[in-house]
């Protein structure tokens, strides 16, 4: 996976995330998103890491939406409107996100193998913060 930041879109499997979700019919955007998050929040013992950062990029786009959220502004974001029902996924974003940080994810221990473990779950803790607040 080519990773050039820390953000929500900035590598290519979440490029590639939103680029999908540009093809798609506005009608089932929500369900790409939907079947995003379900596929990280419903794994087993080990998460694959394109499904994790797929999740991530789907949560940051639930976010956006959310009170407090900020809007996804990235040039390898989606370039097609994304509107969602984002109170009914907040939760499902929400495991989705406790998921990727979780033992067995990929996506995490890439992040700590590459020393950046800390800063990238301070990214995740400030999405899963717009999503359920305190």
């Amino acid at each position: 996976m080519g990773t050039w930041d820390i953000g929500p879109f900035d590598n290519d499997t979440a490029a590639d995330f939103a680029g999908g979700l540009d093809e798609a019919a506005p009608g089932e955007r929500e369900a790409v998103v939907r079947a995003a998050l379900l596929g990280a929040a419903q794994a087993g013992e080990y998460l694959d890491g394109d499904e994790g950062v797929e999740a991530v990029a789907a949560a940051a786009l639930v976010a956006a939406q959310c009170p407090g959220g900020t809007a996804v502004v990235s040039s390898y974001g989606p370039k097609e409107a994304v509107p969602l029902q984002a109170v009914e996924l907040r939760a499902l974003a929400a495991a989705a996100l406790d998921r990727v940080v979780a033992a067995g994810s990929e996506v995490a221990e890439l992040w700590d193998e590459a020393g950046e473990g800390p800063t990238w779950r301070r990214g995740i803790r400030a999405l899963r913060d717009v999503l359920e607040p305190d």
